[in-house]
């Protein structure tokens, strides 16, 4: 099938086989926004999920530069702007992607 073809959710989730992407290198690979890429991310997480193949949708949290916290409770799929502990706000980027189980 050509890439033409796929839906954006489809090429994310090609992009996403990969490695591991952060949201911009999603936009990038894909040609839409940022804001877009992780709005779709959610669907295809869950699709990845539910599809019971071979495959799961894995999220590597954000990180804060200055003290070390993770954020690994988050729930929503987009880098947070600030760490709750030292209130820095060098945080590095989520990265996403799909993998065999």
């Amino acid at each position: 099938m050509a890439e033409a073809d796929l839906t954006i959710r489809q090429r994310i989730a090609a992009a996403l086989k990969g490695g591991m992407l952060t949201s911009k290198d999603i936009s990038k690979a894909v040609g839409i926004r940022e804001k877009e890429a992780i709005d779709h991310l959610d669907h295809v997480a869950i699709t990845v999920n539910r599809a019971g193949g071979g495959e799961r949708f894995v999220v590597k949290p954000s990180e804060c530069r200055s003290c070390g916290f993770v954020f690994k409770k988050r729930e929503r799929l987009k880098t947070p702007c600030r760490c709750p502990v030292c209130r820095s706000e060098e945080i590095t980027e989520m990265r996403f992607g799909i993998v065999e189980r």
